[in-house]
């Protein structure tokens, strides 16, 4: 018979909240406790961890993204350099809970805070390192802090040979997606057509698609590049089209 989850939380048993983490170490002895050795396993094959794969020698516990979301308020007293020390952690779930701490903060923070947290983002990317680290927080740190700035820093990522780097780059126009805007989702995507990796090719059609829902130009640039863009990118980007015009563009018939 399965084991039943708890449903009382601390406030419903009248218990205080879970004290505030005063050290990133402390934080990350926690979730060292709270790891499912089975989640583990099953998180390392899905990221694909393996030798020669994208996401090789990285280290899971085994928590889930909403146990990690639970832990966010014991983050908020952590000072930034302690965020940037969970973010070196070797376990994946430390550097997503700093990553979506640092989202947390921008978004309430000062100017001056919200620079410090963009730099820090900057400064390691290195430890952004998985598809899902990227996506959880590129749009609403890198895309929102660009968005009444320069994009010079999104093509110097594009131009990365690191593959989450470019991933942050298209990542990113998310952002300004939502805010009606589209021209710098197409730039990125025009830089990234010919690149070699299929987490790319994903991340471009998927931007190119939720551009086409805000501006028809998304459209016009998918049939303008529909016979050189690879094949996963464009089945992204045509995904919500019709049925007869997905497969008019697989065929290669790319009128918009």
């Amino acid at each position: 018979m399965p084991r039943k989850r708890a449903t009382s939380t601390a406030a419903a048993a009248g218990l205080p909240p879970a004290a505030a983490f005063a050290t990133a170490r402390e934080a990350v002895a926690h979730l060292e406790e709270s790891g499912d050795p089975a989640d583990a396993r099953f998180l390392q094959r899905f990221f694909r961890t393996g030798p020669g794969e994208y996401g090789e020698g990285d280290r899971f516990l085994g928590i889930r993204v909403p146990v990690l979301r639970r832990l966010l308020p014991r983050t908020a007293a952590l000072p930034e350099s302690e965020l940037d020390v969970l973010l070196q952690s070797e376990w994946h779930e430390a550097r997503l809970v700093a990553l979506l701490a640092m989202v947390r903060r921008y978004e309430r923070g000062t100017a001056a805070e919200r620079q410090r947290l963009y730099r820090l983002y900057l400064r390691r990317t290195d430890r952004i390192n998985n598809w899902d680290l990227v996506d959880a927080s590129a749009p609403r740190i890198v895309g929102a802090h660009l968005a009444e700035r320069s994009r010079a820093p999104l093509h110097r990522l594009a131009r990365s040979r690191s593959v989450w780097e470019r991933r942050i780059a298209i990542l990113a126009t998310a952002w300004f997606i939502r805010e009606g805007e589209i021209a710098e989702t197409l730039a990125i995507a025009e830089r990234l057509l010919q690149d070699r990796h299929d987490l790319i090719h994903k991340a471009v059609g998927w931007m190119l698609r939720e551009a086409w829902k805000q501006d028809r130009a998304a459209g016009a640039f998918v049939a303008a590049h529909c016979r050189e863009m690879p094949r996963t990118m464009l089945r992204y980007a045509i995904e919500r089209q019709a049925p007869a015009a997905r497969q008019r563009y697989l065929r290669g018939e790319c009128a918009s």
